[in-house]
Parts: C-alpha cells; structure tokens; sequence
C-alpha cells in the first residue's frame, strides 16, 4: 500500500503518542511510588510494583512481534494502547473499594493491575519500530527511528516532574480522589488522542504473509520460559547466583538461594521445550533461522550488551549523588536530565547522518568509543567529586548510548524480509531489554559484595568508629547507609553527657564511677573528672556551669570526629563499590563495541521490497 506523505505522518504522530505514554509510564510511577505505599500500606511489596510491569512488558514482546507479522498491525496498536489504558485506569482504583476477593487488599491490587498495563506496554514498544518499518523504507527509517529515542528522553525528563507534581498537588482536582491516582488518570486522555489518530488516520497494514493463528502452546511455553527468568533476576539482587550460598548467620544454605535456583532450572526447562517445540513446528514464534543471519544475530549480541551497560549506569547513578555528594533526591533525579538530553541529541542526530549517508556501523563505533569515555570517567569520580562534573559525564554517556536506539533495529530490519519484520523486531528490543534486566541484577551483586568488602578493609583506618562497629554494627553499616549508626552514636554520647552532668551538679558518685570506666571516652577528660575531687570545697555554681561546659565541648568534639569518620568510611566504601560496578560496565560497553565491529554493514534498502 502506497500511503501519502500525510498518512505516514499522521500515523508516526499516533504510534509516537502512544509510545510516550509507555515511555512516560516508567518514570512518573517511580516518583510517585513512594506516596502510593504509604497510602495502600504496602512498603514490604514495593519492589513487585514495577517487577510486575517489567515481567509482562519484557515477556509479551516476542508475541506481539509475531502478531505482528500474521495480522493487521494497526488491530493489534489499537488492542495495545486499550490494554494499555485499561490497566492505567484500574491502577488508579486501586484500593478505592478495600479488600476485593482474590485480588485482596490496595497493594496486591495495585501490583496486578500493573502487570495489565504491562501487557499492553509491550505492544507499545513493540509496534512502535515494526509500523515505522511499514511506513519508510531503510533508507529514510533512520530519521524517523531517531525520533523514538528522542521520546524516551523527553519522558524520562517530564515524566519526575510531572509524577512529583500530581502526587503532591492534584489531591484537590476531585475531593477524595490522592494526587497519586492522577500519575495512572493523565494517562486516559493522552492515550484517548493516541486512539484517535490511530482510529481516524492510520491505514490497515497487513503483513506480507498469510493470516496464521497464533501457536498458543509455543507462546505459553515461551512465557513460562521467560517469566521465572526474569523473576530470578529481579527477586534479589544481592544473591544473583545459579548456586546455593551459605547463609553466614546459620551456617546453613540462604533460602532465596534455592527459589533463584529454582526459578533458573523451571526456565532453562521451559526454553528448551520451546526450543524443541519451535524447531518442530511450522509456525514459529521465533523463526530459528533468523540467527544465521549475521547481521541478526551480531546486532542483537551487541544491543544485549549495550541495554546491561546504559541502565546501570541509570540505575546506580542516583545512589552515588545522594549518599557521596550529598545532594538531594530531587536533585540527583534532576541530574538525569542531562544523560536524557544527550540521549535525545545522539539518537537524533544519528537517525539523520545514518539516513544522509548509510553507514550505520560506523555512527555505532563511534558512538561506542565516546561512551566508553564516559564510563571510564565514572569509574574513575572520587567520594570529593563535584555535583556538575558527574552531570557532565552523563551527559556524554548519553550521547554515546543515543545512536544504539535505532541503529541496532535498523541494521536488523534492513537484513531480514517483510515477512518476518515483526518477529526480527521484537527480538531486537527484547535483546535490549533483557541485556538491561541481566546486567542490573549482576551490578547489584557487584554492589553489595564490594560494600562488605569496602566496609571491611576501611573500618580500620577510621580513627574513634571501631566501638560504633561492634555489636553487628558492620552488617548494619552496609544495610543501612550509616543513618542507623550516626544517630546512635550522637544517641550514645547523649547519654554520657546526661551522666556527667549527674557527676558534676549532683556530685553523683554512681555516674562519676560510670564514667571513669567508659573504655571510649579520651583520659584528659576522666583526669578532669578525677580532679573534681581535688577541689576541697564544694564547686560554686558558676564552677560547675564552666566545668561542664568544658566536658560538653569534650564530648560534642569527639560525637563529632566518631561520625565524620562513619560518614568518611560511608563515602568510601560506597565510592569503591560504585565505581567497581562502572568499571565492569566498561566490559559491557567493550563488548558491544566489539562485536559492534564485526556487524556486517548492508546497504540500505531504498524500497519496502524484502532482501
């Protein structure tokens, strides 16, 4: 079908609405996260919150790319961006009516109801490479393809301020209704419009091929394949592991050890079954022989590397502001704004040069080497790195990972026939989206094994702190941040200038006995304390006024120097591991880089028409 230049337009207008609505959704849910398990009570389930939308928009993307390639894809648009708003409004009922049967209370409502709108999130981003495929050929998809990353900038950057702004002033719009609910309500209209243009201006675009009926065992395999996959990534990053690990406080084996390993086993055995299902079958999901596609195959290993190495950078960078620099949280989210910014620019301006002048690996390697760059400038940021610096080198980050958006589907789609665009499509952001849901879940093991080891090797080099770290107070140190810590050592030398005032105003022996035997407190104090009894007569009132004066100068210098020195170990321990994980980012920037450099570079097709 040949569509006019106006059609095509309006319809890249209807997909890109939609598409930001997904986008969107990502980032104003996390500012408003926080307010929405206050009010449902369900702080012990926050993570499943975004868990389920992450299972349902990672697992159903295969689907949708096969959907894609059997039936009219501005009927399963259509179905996506429904699915999509229905799920937005239940999310915003959730709780309204308090416990529901099966469903239960607002919490396990809310995390339901999000797995609903991951599903029609799929399609979103799944549809959105596939249609722009129908409307340009590989030619001039770059420009427009360029297009979708610069929309993903744009939502990471108003979706904080918009979810942060609904959540704490649109409680009075309706009377009773939270400002939170609103962060899942804006979704309606704008997804009302996305309809509309759907609706009213995109053109049926059928498939090449012939109409087919979904394999419904083979999707249920895949999903029961991937779903456990995920799930033992995300479950608990802090024992990624394939192997049960000796909990050190029992001796005995941890029991989330045997659930990832679990997990791991039911996937493994679930893809294999889809595999010999596939390989069997004449209607595949996944067309197996699309990986003896070089271009495929070697595009998606590069994106799966790529997706590991952006959203840990996204992931930890925040961590390392708020608890190292010192900024707020605000702020620190603020200071994302640039790496989306940079975002925008290297996925639009790549998008342009590569439909200038065709050369797609090239923009990649150079894009690859320039972030290379700026994670090696990450991995280098000490605990006095300034705030504007760091934005900064996320900022190049950005740039460098902009052109991978829509260069690694292009070069895909370029390499493959019509008939199989949807499934070599999805299979490419799945790549993306799994190399980020693997590489996090390693980075955070990263984090917390090189916290223990940080705290551990620091602890003695902090003067006056090693009293604040017995009694188990390592393990909390590293679970806590510190905050626990300081607060019970200013809590610790309260209690120690309460017993010297006892000691001095009320010639409390008890307290005085009490104090000489505190094994903490410096001997020029317990001199001065024995020296009380040298006076003679008792002290006058002023005498004891400047005495305790003094021991409370003592104690308020050395409250002081114990918490500088925590917050000093915080800083470094957190520093060390932080930049650790970037240096092993690094690896996933050279390896996509890498296999970047043996991706086969075809010309670009002027023409719809299949390789």
């Amino acid at each position: 079908m040949v569509l006019s230049r106006r059609d095509r337009t309006l319809t890249l207008v209807g997909i890109m609405l939609a598409l930001f609505l997904g986008a969107l959704d990502q980032t104003i849910v996390a500012t408003a996260l926080p307010k929405i398990v206050q009010d449902l009570e369900g702080l012990s389930r926050y993570a499943w919150v975004a868990t389920a939308y992450l299972l349902a928009s990672t697992s159903l993307v295969p689907i949708y790319g096969k959907l894609a390639d059997t039936h009219n894809r501005r009927t399963i648009e259509m179905w996506a961006v429904g699915l999509f708003l229905f799920g937005s409004f239940l999310c915003g009922l959730s709780g309204e009516f308090g416990r529901l049967p099966i469903l239960g209370d607002g919490m396990n409502q809310l995390i339901v109801f999000r797995g609903i709108q991951g599903l029609g999130a799929a399609g979103l981003f799944a549809m959105t490479f596939i249609i722009i495929a129908d409307l340009y050929p590989p030619a001039e998809r770059g420009k427009y393809q360029g297009v979708v990353g610069a929309t993903f900038g744009v939502a990471s950057v108003v979706g904080p301020l918009v979810g942060g702004f609904l959540t704490d002033h649109a409680g009075g719009v309706i009377p009773g209704v939270e400002g939170w609910r609103w962060v899942f309500y804006v979704n309606l209209p704008l997804g009302a419009l996305a309809l509309w243009f759907i609706l009213t201006r995109m053109p049926d675009l059928r498939p090449p091929g012939e109409h087919r009926s979904l394999d419904y065992p083979l999707a249920l395999l895949l999903i029961a394949g991937l779903v456990p996959l995920i799930l033992a990534l995300q479950l608990d990053k802090s024992r990624f592991t394939w192997l049960p690990q000796v909990d050190p406080g029992t001796g005995g084996y941890a029991g989330d050890s045997f659930v990832t390993l679990g997990l791991g086993v039911l996937s493994l055995a679930m893809l294999t079954m889809f595999v010999v299902r596939t390989r069997r079958g004449n209607n595949p999901i996944l067309d197996l022989s699309l990986f003896k596609n070089r271009v495929f195959s070697t595009a998606n290993l590069a994106a799966f590397f790529s997706g590991a190495g952006f959203l840990s950078i996204m992931i930890f960078l925040p961590l390392f502001l708020v608890r190292v620099v010192g900024v707020s949280a605000t702020r620190a989210g603020i200071s994302l704004i640039p790496l989306s910014l940079g975002l925008v620019a290297g996925s639009t301006i790549s998008g342009q040069l590569v439909s200038r002048y065709g050369h797609y690996r090239r923009i990649l390697l150079v894009s690859g080497v320039l972030l290379f760059v700026g994670v090696v400038l990450l991995a280098g940021m000490t605990p006095d790195v300034g705030y504007w610096r760091v934005t900064a080198y996320m900022m190049i980050c950005g740039v460098g990972v902009g052109p991978t958006l829509p260069l690694y589907p292009l070069a895909v789609q370029n390499a493959v026939g019509r008939e199989k665009l949807g499934q070599a499509t999805s299979a490419s952001q799945f790549s993306r989206q799994i190399g980020g849901t693997m590489g996090t879940a390693l980075m955070g093991t990263v984090l917390a094994t090189s916290l223990a080891a940080s705290f551990a090797v620091v602890r003695s080099d902090v003067a006056g702190t090693e009293a604040a770290f017995s009694g188990g107070g390592q393990r909390r140190l590293e679970s806590t941040g510190g905050a626990e810590l300081v607060a019970e050592v200013r809590e610790r030398f309260a209690r120690r200038y309460a017993l010297t005032e006892r000691a001095v105003l009320d010639d409390d022996e008890d307290a005085r006995r009490l104090l000489l035997t505190d094994a903490e407190l410096p001997q020029r104090y317990k001199a001065e304390l024995r020296a009380l009894d040298d006076y003679g007569t008792p002290l006058q009132s002023r005498e004891r006024a400047q005495t305790l004066a003094s021991f409370r100068a003592q104690l308020e210098e050395q409250a002081n120097r114990v918490v500088t020195g925590i917050t000093r170990t915080i800083k470094g321990a957190l520093t060390t591991a932080i930049t650790r994980i970037y240096f092993f980012v690094a690896f996933f920037v050279v390896g996509a880089w890498v296999v970047t450099l043996f991706l086969p570079e075809l010309p670009l097709r002027k023409t719809h028409h299949g390789v």
